[in-house]
């Protein structure tokens, strides 16, 4: 289901102190993909995971307080469903995110498109989400996005 009419757009960059080619890894490995990509106060696991064009993965996040925040899936987590529109290496990664929920505020298919371009010694990592559902608030966004780009770029220094 797509968010028809919906034109809200969520944007975060962070300029990363290490090699495009390093980060770009981070985007396409699981096991880096899952020690980033949750926000602080979560963790991740795969349930499945498929990443090429066409290709889609299921995150099951999990806050560290399931009673602080009961999520929107349940049981203290938030799941994603991600379908991979494109992928262009080294540069790009484009997703379809679905978050499952009886909360129809949830509903409805976000783009984000994750870039990656060199700048000088390091990379500026973008993230540009599209058709946001409502019952993600801008500003509870904005901080999510930041600490995923904080541990990404925490997660790529510290190997590079």
């Amino acid at each position: 289901m797509t968010g028809a009419g919906n034109d809200r757009v969520d944007e975060a960059t962070r300029l990363v102190d290490a090699a495009p080619h390093d980060v770009y890894r981070a985007f396409v490995d699981p096991d880096a993909l899952a020690a980033w990509l949750p926000p602080e106060g979560m963790t991740g696991r795969f349930e499945h995971f498929d990443l090429r064009p066409g290709g889609s993965y299921r995150m099951v996040l999990a806050y560290d307080d399931p009673q602080a925040d009961p999520g929107k899936t349940g049981d203290g987590t938030d799941v994603v469903d991600v379908a991979i529109v494109d992928l262009v290496p080294g540069r790009c990664v484009v997703q379809q995110v679905d978050f499952p929920s009886d909360d129809p505020a949830f509903a409805g298919t976000m783009t984000m498109t994750w870039t990656v371009e060199p700048v000088g010694d390091g990379t500026r990592v973008t993230v540009r989400a599209t058709d946001v559902p409502s019952g993600i608030s801008p500003q509870d966004h904005a901080v999510g996005l930041a600490s995923s780009l904080a541990h990404l770029d925490a997660y790529v220094t510290s190997r590079s």
